[in-house]
């Protein structure tokens, strides 16, 4: 995707309003806020509401020579106006009538689904200026397909494509919306305006907007293997350098997998990421495992679109929705609770039946939310039963991880505990009730990220011995483009939608992918791989470990080496990186036999020839050690990409009872690119004792970069 040329005639205009400034240094823009007359109404003509606005200016008349002031009159989204001042006429306006306040303008970044501006990409800095926003590179997106007339997806400005192929035939167009998304996700334009019922109101961009996408739709109601394969070997054939596959099945071996067509992928450069999976908060319920493959799970990011539920007892819970009315019809309604009167299993999730039977016309109605449709359909059912509200509660499983829906009813999406919280004051009185406070778009959570409850956790089911997920990135209440409109707008392509999964977050690491790709074409899949994982974020807002659903620290297995950060990962100092032919020795490791390593490899393998390795002893960027070998012990081969002359010193931090050496502590880089090797021994717990996973890290440490690497010791 391109930038469009809207960021380049901002770039104008700031470098006009700058010239200005240079001819009376006192001059600065002020943002102005003023009362409207009762006989001045914002509907009145707009020459009277200029004249409004210009009695608060200065009583000295302008040269007719001087470059006009007032830089813009507002009339929808306050009452005011932005104008160039000095700070004495400022002063002098506080003292008029129906003067409110004046303050300086603010210098805001681009903002999009929000993500990128929260993984730490700005314009025209940083990451995004190195890699010239991914340009040259090509995003292969299977999925459901696209809709290329979605302003996201303009190519206006873009550079020809270098696929290989030409197109094939067949629709590509999508009628799901799945695809659309994660391709906007990963590579979409700038597009200004973009909200969903008014709400998450920014501009939209993608993590590469300036690489191009291939798409392969090989989802409609079902993706089938077949058809995801003949895919993936299409877009190799194309040439593409990066797959972003936002689907899973059930664990399989590597050789019985999707895993092979991403291996075949691997060998020639390209860089596969893949969703985790929404089977959590459960372990072993992983997809995509395969050491190739970047395995991403899900995470929050710092941005709410609030609507608060406020009960009878004026206890105020926050939840979440996208569709945020001005109001319900009166403050407090009656609340009820099919699952009370109903003792039935769907009476808990009001089923048709048991609204039916409770009477909920002109009332709020509590229902858990049902995983097995989705709320907006829960609130249909609601309303169609003449309900006028639903406040839907997180199961225990599902915690604090609340989702933003384009619902049809006023609506809150509220988290267990509050949950609790309401069941309490409905039992405590005989006539409960509630209502809904929509309070708009957050920004600001300082807990965030957290991991979402529905993001797969490890270990990895192959006992692969290696830790999985590899990382986690944005995958909750993510705006993106929508071929539809969600609030059934008829007359307009931009349209956007708020959605949650790991098949979120994966285009997100995927356009990661493209950018450190275009920043340094000659890394190898692994050493992005590494790249990513060992830049990654640890610690939430509040400088504190990262949670949970639960609000608990959340271990390896749900995080992975950490949240990503887009920012760090371009310059991580040192790389961990595999070659294909690395993969021999592990996967005859594993007692795969001859001949499925050779489905893998497609060449002819004969794993008695070969010098078999346990799966710690690859070259990844984390540890995986097993309990029941008293000592274990492992080599790990880093590439420098910093400096010259660079020095690294090992930090360790392991619990007591994994007793971890690192030999040599210290690691000198003469130049770029020399590779230096380095051994790691556990002396581990014949068995965990009261202890299922121990965890900690090695992290080397430069002047410059810190390069850390998960170590987990469980059972496998």
């Amino acid at each position: 995707m391109s930038i469009i040329p809207v960021p380049f005639l901002v770039c104008i205009l700031i470098l006009q309003l700058s010239s200005v400034n240079a001819k009376d240094l006192s001059l600065e823009t002020y943002i102005v806020h003023v009362d409207v007359p009762d006989s001045q109404l914002l509907s009145e003509q707009s020459q009277d509401l200029e004249s409004w606005y210009g009695s608060f200016w200065p009583t000295t008349p302008a040269s007719s020579t001087e470059t006009p002031r007032m830089v813009y009159s507002y009339r929808n989204v306050f009452s005011g106006f932005a104008a160039k001042l000095t700070s004495e006429e400022v002063k002098a306006m506080q003292g008029k009538k129906g003067f409110i306040s004046a303050r300086p303008q603010q210098v805001m970044q681009l903002h999009t689904t929000h993500t990128p501006n929260f993984l730490g990409l700005h314009q025209n800095a940083g990451l995004w200026k190195d890699s010239n926003y991914g340009k040259g590179i090509v995003i292969g997106n299977l999925d459901t397909g696209i809709f290329p007339d979605h302003p996201s997806f303009s190519d206006e400005g873009m550079p020809p494509h270098q696929l290989n192929g030409r197109g094939r035939d067949g629709t590509p167009l999508d009628h799901e919306g799945h695809g659309t998304h994660a391709a906007s996700t990963a590579a979409g334009n700038f597009v200004r305006g973009a909200n969903v019922f008014g709400n998450a109101n920014g501009t939209a961009v993608g993590i590469a907007p300036l690489a191009h996408l291939a798409i392969y739709k090989v989802c409609s109601v079902e993706c089938r293997e077949s058809d995801i394969l003949a895919a993936m070997d299409t877009a190799i054939e194309d040439g593409v350098d990066v797959l972003s596959i936002s689907f899973g099945g059930y664990p399989r071996e590597f050789h019985e997998d999707i895993a092979l067509g991403a291996f075949s992928a691997m060998q020639k450069g390209i860089f596969v990421s893949c969703s985790a999976g929404n089977n959590g908060p459960f372990t072993l319920s992983l997809s995509n495992e395969a050491p190739w493959i970047l395995t991403v799970g899900a995470s929050t990011i710092d941005r709410t679109l609030r609507a608060t539920a406020v009960l009878g007892s004026k206890l105020e819970l926050n939840g979440e929705s996208a569709f945020q009315p001005k109001a319900l019809p009166q403050a407090q309604l009656p609340l009820v609770y099919p699952g009370i009167i109903g003792s039935d299993f769907s009476s808990n999730y009001c089923d048709q039946e048991s609204l039916n039977r409770t009477g909920v016309e002109g009332k709020i109605v509590l229902c858990y939310i049902d995983t097995r449709t989705t709320k907006i359909e829960q609130g249909r059912k609601v309303k169609d039963a003449g309900g006028v509200g639903i406040i839907l509660m997180n199961s225990l499983e599902e915690g604090f991880t609340t989702s933003a829906d384009a619902h049809v009813i006023p609506a809150t999406s509220i988290n267990y505990e509050d949950g609790e919280k309401i069941m309490a004051y409905m039992n405590s009185t005989s006539a409960p009730t509630a209502t809904i406070v929509f309070k708009g778009t957050i920004i600001g959570d300082k807990r965030a990220p957290t991991v979402a409850a529905f993001s797969s956790r490890g270990p990895s089911y192959i006992r692969s011995g290696i830790v999985k997920p590899d990382i986690i990135g944005p995958g909750v209440n993510i705006l993106a483009a929508w071929p539809n409109s969600v609030e059934n707008k008829t007359n307009s392509r931009n349209t956007f939608n708020l959605i949650s999964g790991t098949s979120v977050s994966c285009p997100h690491l995927s356009g990661v992918a493209a950018l450190i790709k275009s920043a340094h074409p000659g890394w190898s899949p692994a050493a992005i791989k590494s790249a990513i994982m060992t830049t990654a974020d640890t610690v939430n807002l509040e400088n504190q470990p990262i949670q949970d659903e639960k609000h608990l620290p959340a271990d390896i297995f749900a995080a992975g080496a950490g949240h990503v950060n887009a920012a760090k990962a371009s310059d991580p100092g040192l790389i961990y990186d595999i070659e294909p032919q690395d993969y021999i020795p592990y996967l005859c490791g594993m007692n795969y036999t001859s001949r499925e390593v050779t489905k893998i490899f497609l060449r002819r393998v004969n794993c008695s020839e070969v010098t078999v390795i346990p799966g710690g002893q690859l070259n990844y960027p984390s540890f995986a050690v097993r309990f029941g070998s008293s000592d274990q012990t492992f080599t790990r081969t880093v590439t420098n990409v910093g400096e010259d002359n660079s020095s690294y010193t090992v930090e360790v931090v392991s619990p007591q009872s994994l007793n971890t050496t690192v030999n040599p502590r210290t690691l000198n880089f003469s130049k770029v690119n020399q590779k230096l090797t380095y051994e790691v021994s556990f002396s581990v717990p014949v068995n965990g004792g009261d202890v299922s996973v121990l965890q900690g890290y090695v992290l080397w440490k430069s002047a410059k970069h810190s390069v850390r690497s998960p170590v987990v010791a469980y059972y496998f």
